[in-house]
């Protein structure tokens, strides 16, 4: 019995891993953030392994179903909805209990949003801070602070939703010379990547809608 931590694709549904389909064809479960969205992927490789959902309203019932089929002996292939389980979704209970029953825990590793823009960003990533979603309210005063003086590359996610008021408070608590990239809908037809400064960026946003999913890679403030 194990509980494989199988990343799947940020996008492209190409960039899935040879291993990635191995685990998923051969697990005995697929637990998934969402399995309509997971269903395109398990569609398109024919993958027949029954699905159930584990999501971040899921409570400690659906979590002892997961951990009581895994001491049975079964096999639990576990996915988000994109990228690599436990970053900015719920898997980390599901971990924390497999460990607490000592189950195997096996990483599938592969694509990552953050990780990808990171790397495509042009700005240094010897060190970087990673954020998640940006605060919605409680804590977002503290957090634009805190960034002032931050020498680290930063890199959060944001949504469309709210880009713009992002970018606006960027440009308001930090040096608007400041190297920032906008990456968005990686790895998808529309996929982008804006670079400047943060006054510039913000300038950029006035006057269009955004659309997709955000990736915000921050220049440290040395980088001035």
């Amino acid at each position: 019995m194990a509980l494989h931590i199988v990343s799947t694709p940020i996008g492209n549904l190409d960039d899935i891993t040879i291993r990635a389909l191995e685990v998923l064809k051969s697990a005995d479960l697929i637990a998934a953030e969402d399995t309509r969205h997971s269903g395109i992927l398990l569609k398109k490789y024919a993958i027949e392994t029954k699905a159930i959902s584990f999501h971040a309203h899921s409570g400690k019932t659906k979590v002892d179903k997961i951990i009581t089929a895994l001491k049975s002996g079964k096999n639990v292939a576990l996915i988000s909805d994109a990228g690599t389980p436990g970053i900015s979704d719920p898997a980390y209970s599901l971990i924390q209990a497999a460990l607490e029953h000592s189950i195997t825990i096996i990483p599938i590793p592969g694509p990552s949003a953050f990780l990808t823009a990171l790397t495509a960003s042009g700005l240094p990533i010897n060190t970087f801070l990673y954020l998640g979603f940006f605060p919605t309210k409680k804590g977002r005063h503290t957090l634009l602070t805190s960034l002032k003086e931050e020498k680290r590359t930063v890199v959060f996610y944001e949504s469309p939703h709210r880009i713009v008021k992002t970018l606006h408070q960027l440009n308001e608590y930090l040096d608007p010379e400041r190297k920032l990239v906008i990456a968005r809908e990686l790895t998808k037809i529309h996929e982008e990547f804006i670079r400047g400064t943060i006054g510039e960026i913000k300038k950029h946003y006035e006057h269009r809608k955004p659309k997709g999913e955000f990736v915000v890679v921050l220049g440290g403030a040395n980088m001035v």
